[in-house]
């Protein structure tokens, strides 16, 4: 998906794409690469402006389109996608934090100039040694910039200096005066100029007040990594195209494994390098402190692998995208040079592992005072709940979140637990209402909301399919805590293939015998009822033939093993069913149709772990990065690269949430997220184990170590391996074929 999120801002991005199909072709950019590196405007940069490309994120009053900054991202990551050359970036970039000023006149003056085309450079304090002091009435600044973007073809500088007391002085400069040289230099990214300025003893009087130098650099970050968002978006509709159309050994090599997880994982890798870009430029609006956390996210996450991930799409294409005539070496080249243009990815980890030692990122989404009925009423319920107590254990296991009584009793009666149901077991809330639900229950941390386990992946199916008495026997219970369910699909020899299960179920009178062995099977020693999947008809297709039935997990004929795994715990069970009967009204829907109930009833599992990026995986890592000691430089950047991932995996259910509320159907958020975590977690426990050395060593180390890795293979598998995943990926979103 795009940055832009609103039908507008889609409209603005495809207007843009337009706009280089027409004028800047990559083919007219080729020939025009000698004139673009000494600095010479495209020809089409006046019919640009024209269409106020450059300044939509402006104020009307100075000359601009009234925008935000997420328009002016659009613009940018549409330009990203088109190879737009020339100076686009830097001038968007000096536009956006010229607005971060004073308004005084100096402000004004610059803005209007940038919004009637004036191509611009930006110089951050970090990006020169300027000195500049007070003469008469203005300024007068010497120094020279490092390698800067846009520096010969800009009309006008933006450029922080370093005046008395050492404070950071931002002037406006105009290059042509004799006192500025400008040295243009061979550019990795050949389709814009990049230079150093220098100046002596360069007189101004355009200095702009009231712009913080940390703000600045978030804003810059934050629209650097907007272009890179649409480099990938590029590789991965390249390759795509590619994949489905080249043809080796006989075969289209879209079909080809390796080649569909690759493609996937380059999907996967571009939208999260979407989100950490939409939220850093969403940020804007937020303290200083989270905008910081947000543009270093998108530092560590959109920009600094873009390269790496442009070499990935490369070696896809094989030996033709290694050649000059092929377009994806400029996008490689182009993703480098803005790679570069931030400074060390190093650094900005670290300094997101400073911030995040402390707080975390706030994903809320603001609501204002929409339906302020509705929550009132769910503030008040929680209230008459905070007075009461759980005081007994769950049926699912010794955690807050499954223990009952008198308080979930009320919240489950309300329709809390599951707002989303329709009623009368939940509230049939729609993404608002469910914010406002989260939002009511984050004020009130002492009540532990209670968790439905492994029913909240099973009992949406039973809504679907079983009739109403079954649902008032299984549904209030289980949302008061008082049933725990197990889920019985996994078999020995059909494990990721599901499909190919061989439990059987026989038509008998009133009912099914059920003969067969399930495997992985959760809380099955605790469970009274389970959701088990049977071939009804051994005759029909793989993917028919199968019922979705609700076993009562007392019945005769069933055998409990536990399974003992490496934690040397038994979380898992094998399943023996000899003639286990099951009655015609436990069947759900079709006696072969049970395979989409099943698909059903993966999807919510699938969604429920890729929701666990809200717990703290990385708390021992964390408190290695808040102590002094040998490693703590080691460990704030591995934890910043860390949170950088877990914020960008929220970021984007943030997305999608808000995609939603606008009433957009659902997106492939789910699968990708999966991916994502399973990476996530991954990376969280190597670093975890690097960096606390002989703590591990031991099982029960404080803080835990051993022990929650240990229980990683759980998370892993579960909901479908991550080649499953890629493969649902590859197929399902992409389009990649299968035969």
């Amino acid at each position: 998906m795009t940055l832009g999120l609103t039908a507008e801002q889609q409209e603005l991005s495809d207007a843009v794409g337009q706009f280089a199909a027409r004028h800047a072709p990559v083919a007219a950019t080729r020939d025009n690469l000698a004139a673009l590196a000494d600095g010479q405007l495209p020809q089409w940069w006046d019919t640009l402006v024209n269409n106020g490309f450059h300044a939509v994120h402006l104020p009307e009053q100075v000359g601009g389109q009234g925008g935000r900054l997420i328009d002016g991202a659009c613009v940018l990551e549409a330009a990203g996608k088109a190879l737009l050359p020339g100076p686009l970036l830097p001038t968007v970039a000096a536009g956006a934090v010229a607005l971060l000023a004073d308004p005084t006149s100096a402000a004004e003056s610059l803005l209007r100039s940038l919004a009637a085309g004036t191509p611009a450079a930006i110089v951050t304090p970090d990006a020169g040694d300027f000195r500049a002091h007070l003469d008469g009435e203005g300024w007068v600044v010497s120094g020279a910039s490092d390698l800067t973007a846009g520096i010969c073809s800009a009309q006008v500088v933006l450029l922080a200096a370093r005046g008395p007391d050492d404070e950071v002085v931002w002037l406006t400069i105009v290059p042509e005066k004799a006192t500025a040289t400008v040295e243009s230099v061979d550019g990795t990214d050949i389709v814009t100029d990049v230079g150093r300025l220098r100046l002596t003893d360069h007189d101004t009087a355009e200095r702009l007040t009231g712009i913080d130098p940390q703000r600045a650099e978030c804003v810059v970050a934050s629209l650097v990594a907007s272009m890179t968002a649409g480099i990938t978006q590029w590789c991965v509709e390249a390759v795509t195209a590619h994949l489905r159309i080249r043809e080796q050994f006989g075969k289209v090599i879209g079909t080809f494994q390796a080649l569909q997880h690759n493609a996937a994982m380059l999907l996967v890798n571009s939208e999260l390098a979407t989100a950490a870009a939409w939220d850093a430029v969403r940020a804007l609006d937020e303290s200083l402190d989270q905008h910081r956390i947000a543009a270093a996210g998108a530092a560590v996450l959109a920009i600094s692998p873009a390269p790496d991930l442009v070499l990935d799409a490369l070696t896809m294409f094989g030996a033709i995208g290694f050649t000059w005539e092929h377009d994806v070496h400029l996008y490689w080249r182009r993703a480098i040079s803005l790679a570069a243009s931030i400074g060390p990815a190093n650094r900005w980890a670290r300094r997101l592992g400073q911030l995040t030692c402390t707080q975390q990122r706030d994903m809320s989404v603001n609501l204002g005072n929409a339906d302020a009925e509705f929550r009132s009423w769910v503030g008040q319920t929680l209230d008459a709940a905070a007075e009461l107590t759980n005081d007994q254990p769950g049926r699912q296991g010794d955690y807050d979140d499954f223990r009952i009584g008198p308080q979930r009793t009320l919240i489950a009666d309300a329709g809390l637990i599951a707002p989303h149901w329709p009623q009368p077991w939940g509230l049939d809330a729609g993404p608002l209402r469910q914010l406002i639900i989260d939002d009511e229950f984050a004020k009130r941390p002492d009540i532990v909301r209670p968790s439905l386990g492994i029913a909240e992946w099973i009992l949406p199916s039973v809504l679907r399919a079983a009739p109403n008495d079954l649902q008032e026997k299984l549904i209030p219970p289980s949302q008061r805590g008082e049933i725990a369910w197990c889920q019985l699909f996994s078999e020995p020899g059909a494990g990721s293939d599901l499909a190919a299960l061989s439990t059987r179920a026989t038509k008998v009178d009133g009912g099914w015998k059920i003969n067969g062995h399930k495997i992985w099977t959760s809380v099955a020693h605790r469970a009274d009822f389970g959701a088990l999947l049977a071939r009804t008809d051994p005759e029909a297709s793989k993917h028919r033939g199968i019922g979705y039935f609700i076993l009562d997990m007392r019945s005769p004929g069933i055998e409990i093993q536990p399974i003992k795994t490496a934690t040397g715990e038994a979380h898992f069970n094998e399943v023996f069913l000899t003639d286990v009967f099951i009655p015609d009204d436990m069947l759900l829907g079709d006696p072969v149709g049970g395979w989409n109930l099943a698909i059903a009833t993966m999807a919510e599992e699938r969604s429920a772990i890729s929701g666990y990026v809200k717990f703290d995986r990385a708390a021992a890592l964390r408190r290695v990065a808040s102590e002094e000691g040998p490693d703590r430089e080691d460990a704030l950047r591995a934890l910043g690269e860390l949170d950088a991932y877990t914020n960008a995996i929220k970021a984007l259910g943030v997305r999608e949430t808000i995609r939603l509320l606008d009433g957009q159907p659902s997106g492939p958020a789910s699968s990708i997220a999966k991916v994502a975590m399973n990476v996530l977690l991954r990376r969280t426990f190597a670093a975890t184990l690097q960096l606390t050395g002989r703590m591990a060593m031991v099982s029960d180390s404080d803080p835990a170590i051993v022990e929650p890795y240990l229980h990683l293979p759980a998370e892993l598998i579960g909901g479908g391996t991550r080649e499953i995943q890629l493969n649902i990926i590859a197929q399902m979103i992409l389009g990649l074929p299968r035969k």
